[in-house]
Order: C-alpha cells, then sequence, then structure tokens
C-alpha cells in the first residue's frame, strides 16, 4: 500500500518563504503595532527578511514538504 502524502500546514505557508538556493526566510517581528515610538532607521531595519536558524530550518521544512 503506498505511503500517505503529507500535506503542507498552509500557516507555515504563509509564514515561511523558500529561495531558489533552499534557504527559509521569515518575516522580523515587531512591525505590527506601536510603530510612532520606533525610529524610520529601526522600521526600516525592521522590514527585512531574515534567514530561519538550521534547527529551525529543519522542523519548517516538515510543515511545507511540496515548496
Amino acid at each position: 500500500m503506498a505511503k500517505k502524502k503529507m500535506k503542507t500546514k498552509k500557516a507555515a505557508k504563509k509564514r515561511f518563504k523558500v529561495t531558489g538556493r533552499g534557504r527559509i526566510m521569515r518575516r522580523q517581528t515587531g512591525q505590527r503595532h506601536l510603530l510612532s515610538k520606533k525610529s524610520s532607521h529601526r522600521k526600516r531595519r525592521l522590514s527585512d527578511e531574515q534567514e530561519v536558524t538550521a534547527g529551525e530550518a529543519r522542523r519548517v521544512r516538515t510543515l511545507i514538504p511540496k515548496e
């Protein structure tokens, strides 16, 4: 009997992006609210995506197998 295919977790698919080289990128925290007190330099720095650490990447890959 064939093994059942693993489904992609939709919440993880919305939060993570896989690059062409296979790295997993994520958004940084701290840019949803209370933005008026943060400097423009800080908000600009937070707007960049960041690579997921190696330990977390293994867990994320199980959540998004097809991507």
